[in-house]
Parts: structure tokens; sequence; C-alpha cells
């Protein structure tokens, strides 16, 4: 077989094992074989038989790895449908890629509940298992489980899982305590212009790490003679710049503040997790955190992150643009408030119910009904802050909200550089939005949407937006190659047309 065709196998196989929800360990548990051949398989870097991929379709339940090349995923939806009924949100993507990050600071077994099923998570999960960590789904594949290997081997990691994923920035905080020397390969994800990563560096110098990065890796070094004589201040109040100070903080064995933190809810997530591992954390909520770190940590945890607020959000938009009645439940509503202030001033109509507790115990949650509203653009721009500002990712929901709504609407993405542009996509489905500069759109409504066939915005909450806008266009659109929304939603599609959309999966023959 030719190395093209090895890895077109490689990626067919790859893709059904995710359906099945397997990790590369339980596939080579089930072909009785190695987790790293079967890496080197997913690859194309291996040479595989007939009936080697004749036992991985069985062992996948999967026949479609005998007949060919998948290609990439696309959503015919048709549009002009109501949505009806009720829909639960889902645990916060961001969350849980934090805490998988988190786990390598821990020598114990970490179980977490419900964990989002998403591309996101799957490339985190990758990761770790390149580099010798035990993961696998319990209980019918809604919980995981976690275990440590006694030593890392950062030798064999999965470099096309890690640069596929921005997320693997965090392992810096943890793999400084575990290694004088290592390298990670550059950090990918949302093509959403610049972000530098120099905030992450300058955090973890007070632990003694200095980074040097070359042909796409980062190489760093550790000074164990070097540690935090005062208060860490982030040069920006990012969400993953506090998680990996946090991650740094928690097994340094002292005390460490950290400044113009960002109190945000994955940060609180990861907050209540470490609080789990036995590192104390004041001030959790606030700007300022003071972490009581611990030299080592050995413990068998269960924990339940929260529900995604932006999720939340993009239901809540999906029943505004569908002109809906729809019950969106398990609402995070303490990240949420802000945007409902503003929907409120805009003449959304929605109910709220009592508050109860997340699984967590510390997340305050609550049921929200939307009706179908005539609404008016806010007198003031759509422009995000940090919490409890609005959400910098509930932005570009406002634009297909704007769209429905009566008069102007400014938006100001500031702190992406391309995200904005990515939000002209709607005039292909009959929206007015005029890009002002690379951060600012105007957005006149109300829309009368049209289908249309286009690709795939490569920034995530762009490509969902484009995909509200779609289902309440009436007529049969296309959205080709969605791989960015599976990186950050859990079976999307299906769950909209459980509450009244009409999404297709298909695939390129």
């Amino acid at each position: 077989m030719t190395d093209a065709y090895l890895a077109r196998i490689g990626k067919l196989i790859r893709d059904a094992r995710q359906h099945r929800g397997w990790t590369q360990s339980q596939l080579a548990e089930a072909l009785g074989t190695s987790q790293s051949a079967v890496n080197r398989i997913e690859r194309g870097n291996q040479n595989i038989s007939l009936d080697m991929i004749a036992r991985i379709g069985e062992a996948l339940d999967s026949e479609i790895v005998s007949l060919g090349y998948a290609g990439p995923m696309h959503l015919r939806v048709v549009g002009g449908r109501r949505l009806s009924g009720s829909i639960d949100v889902k645990t916060s993507k961001n969350a849980c890629v934090a805490l998988l990050c988190a786990t390598l600071l821990n020598a114990g077994r970490t179980t977490l509940r419900r964990v989002a099923r998403i591309e996101e998570v799957y490339r985190i999960l990758e990761v770790l298992g390149s580099i010798g960590v035990r993961t696998r789904w319990i209980n019918d594949g809604n919980d995981l489980e976690i275990v440590p290997p006694a030593e890392l081997n950062l030798a064999a990691m999965d470099t096309e899982a890690a640069r596929r994923t921005r997320s693997v920035i965090m392992f810096l905080g943890p793999l400084l305590h575990r290694m004088d020397h290592f390298k990670i390969p550059y950090a990918g994800g949302c093509d959403l212009g610049t972000r530098t990563v120099q905030p992450h560096m300058t955090a973890l110098r007070h632990f003694g790490l200095e980074v040097t990065a070359t042909d796409g890796t980062y190489h760093a070094q550790v000074d164990r003679s070097v540690a935090p004589t005062r208060a860490i201040v982030l040069t920006e109040r990012g969400d993953t710049v506090t998680e990996n100070a946090l991650l740094a903080a928690a097994r340094h064995d002292g005390v460490t503040v950290i400044r113009n933190a960002s109190s945000n809810y994955m940060v609180q997530d990861l907050c209540f997790f470490l609080e789990e591992l036995g590192v104390r954390v004041e001030g959790i909520g606030t700007t300022t955190l003071t972490v009581h770190g611990v030299a080592t940590i050995d413990r068998d945890v269960d924990y339940a992150p929260s529900e995604d607020p932006v999720e939340a959000m993009s239901l809540l938009a999906a029943a505004v643009v569908t002109e809906s009645e729809l019950t969106i439940r398990r609402v995070p509503v303490e990240f949420l408030e802000i945007e409902l202030a503003v929907l409120e001033e805009m003449g959304l109509d929605h109910e709220r119910s009592p508050e109860y507790p997340a699984n967590n115990g510390r997340t305050r949650l609550l049921d929200l009904t939307v009706r179908p509203s005539k609404l008016r653009a806010p007198i003031d721009k759509i422009h995000p802050m940090p919490f409890p500002g609005l959400n910098i990712d509930n932005v570009p929901f406002f634009a297909a909200i704007a769209a429905a709504a009566q008069g102007q609407t400014l938006i100001h993405d500031w702190v992406y550089d391309n995200r904005a542009i990515y939000l002209t996509d709607l005039n292909r489905l009959g929206a007015d939005v005029k890009l002002l500069d690379p951060h600012r759109v105007l957005v006149e409504g109300p829309t009368r949407w049209r289908s249309a066939e286009m690709m795939c915005p490569p920034a995530l909450r762009p490509a969902v937006v484009v995909l509200l806008a779609m289902m309440a266009a009436e007529g049969t659109s296309v959205l080709r190659n969605v791989y960015v929304i599976n990186r950050g939603y859990e079976d999307l599609a299906e769950r909209l047309n459980s509450i009244g959309a009409q999404i297709e999966i298909f695939r390129d023959i």
C-alpha cells in the first residue's frame, strides 16, 4: 500500500474508533496488540493487512472500515422548522480539557463524570494515551477514568493530535514538576488569528520554567532553585493562562498568590477539582487566587465538572433565531447573567426556574424557557469582558440574535484577530452584516434568512452561528466539513433533531 493510502485508512480507523467512544488502548486490547501499534496504524505509519482491517472493523462494529475512505463530515439542514420541548446542557468543553491536563498532577486514579464526548477531548486523550496515561470510558461511556504511569514517555507523544488542540499548552504547568527537560509541539486549535503564548511563559517563569521555541516545538527547561517569591501578576487575564499558573502552583510546596486571574467557569471548575486533590485555593470566583500547594499528590478522586454556559447560549440562540419555544435545562446561570440581562433589554420573553446546584455541588443551575419574542437592537454595543462580563465565546451568537432583531447592532469582538470576519458568512444566508474593521461588525435586522451551501468557518463559535442561521432559513442548506463544530459540541446535530430540527449528517462518497 502507498503511504497516502495507509494514511487514509488510518484516519478512517481513528474516526471509527472515536465514534465508538474507544481510546487507542481499548482498541489495542480488543485486537491483542499494543497501543503504540494502534497509534502507528492511525497515523499511517504501519503496513496493515486485509485481515487486520477486517478485525478492526469487527472490533469497532464499523463496516465502513472495509468499504473505504469516508471523507470529511457535512451537514444538510432543512430549515424553517420550529423547535420545541426541552434539552439538557452538556458538561463544559473548556472545563473538561483543563481537568484532563490537571490529571497529570495526580499519581492516583481520577474519575471524571459526564465528560464531553468531543473532538477536543479526543485529541487530549490521544496525547495522554501516547505518553503512557491509561484512560477508559466507563459506566456506558458516560464517565472517564484516568490512571497515570509512574513515568511519562514524552518521546512517544502523538504530535499530530497535540498540534490540533490549543489545550496542549496546559501541559506545561503539570509537567514542570515531573521532569527537568521536556518538549511539546506548538498549540493549534481554531483559526482565530495570532494568540501569543507569552503570558503563559511569563507566569510559569516564576516556577523556574524557561521555554525556547524552534522548529514547531516548545523546548522547556526547569530550574528547581527558582520558586515564587512574590505574587504572580498575570499580564493577560486569560482562562488558559490562569489555569496553567494554577496547575504549576498546585504542586509547588508553598503558597502562591496569582493576581489578575480569570474567574471564569472553567477556572472555577479547575479550582474545585484541585481542592479534591488536597490543594487549598482561596478566592475562587475573584481575580486574586491564593494557592496552598502540595509537593506530592496521590489520591483517588471522583469529580463532576459543571455544565457549559457557551453551549447553553448556543441553544438559547437556536430558539431565538427559529422563533421557537424551548426549555433549556441545567443552565449555569451565574455565567450567563450579563447575556440574559442584555437579552431582556432587547425584549426576550423567557422564564427561569428556581436555582439548584450542579453535580460539583458548587455551580448554580436553573432551567430556562425561551419563547418567541419581538426583539429590538440593544442601545449599547455588544462586547465581551472577562467574567463576570459578557463571555468572549458568546459574542458570535449575538450576531445571529441581532440579525433577528429590529434595528442596528454593533458587535465589537476585540479579543481575536479574525473571528469577527467570519460573522460576515451570515450574509450568504440573507443577513446584513457589515465588517467595519477586523474586530467590529454592524448587524442590521430583522433578517429574512435564505438557504445556501457553504464551507464551515474554521472557528468553532462562528461555525455554530452559521448552522443556527441555516436552521432558520427556509429550504435546504449544506454546511461542509464540520470538524470544527465536533471539536466543541457532542452530537449537536442529533440533539438538535431531538427538539425538532432536521439535520442530516453525510459524507462524500
